[in-house]
Formats: C-alpha cells, structure tokens, sequence
C-alpha cells in the first residue's frame, strides 16, 4: 500500500473550459492524467486530491469529472480546493 497526493487537476470533461488555453502542453491532460494513474497507482493505494479537481461550478456540472476519478484504482480522498464549489 502507498500514499499518493495530487492537486489542481482542473477537469473540464462535461464543460468548455480547457485547459489547452493556457498552452499546447495542456491538451488532453486527464487522458495523461489517466494513463499515468493506470501505470502508477493500484487498487490497495490511497490518493489525496487535494483541491481543484474540477473546473464545475456546481456538483450536476462536475458529476462526470466525479465519475472520472471514482473509476480510478485506489481510495481516493478528496478536499475542497479554492476553485471546488
């Protein structure tokens, strides 16, 4: 078992926010984000995101980026970043 932290992953999966608009290394970062996850972290792991998960105002707009992380291996424990609402 290991413990992993992450934060400010800005998720825009169901807006129109992306984060490519600050520059080309941003294009598709949650499939990167994803990819790195699958390679690194397994089911009896526990991952600390630590704010800023999503770019939602609200818990209807950020339910596919919820769902995102939710399918990710390992136990995932979230907290509340200056741009969560």
């Amino acid at each position: 078992m290991a413990l992993y932290a992450i934060s400010d992953l800005h998720l825009s999966l169901s807006g129109d926010k992306p984060m490519d608009i600050f520059s080309e290394d941003w294009k598709e970062h949650d499939v990167r984000i994803r990819e790195n996850w699958l390679k690194k972290i397994r089911e009896e792991d526990t991952v600390l995101l630590a704010g800023d998960l999503s770019w939602s105002m609200n818990m209807a707009s950020g339910k596919e980026e919820l769902d995102f992380v939710a399918n990710l291996p390992g136990r995932k424990i979230l907290i509340k970043g200056n741009h969560d609402y």
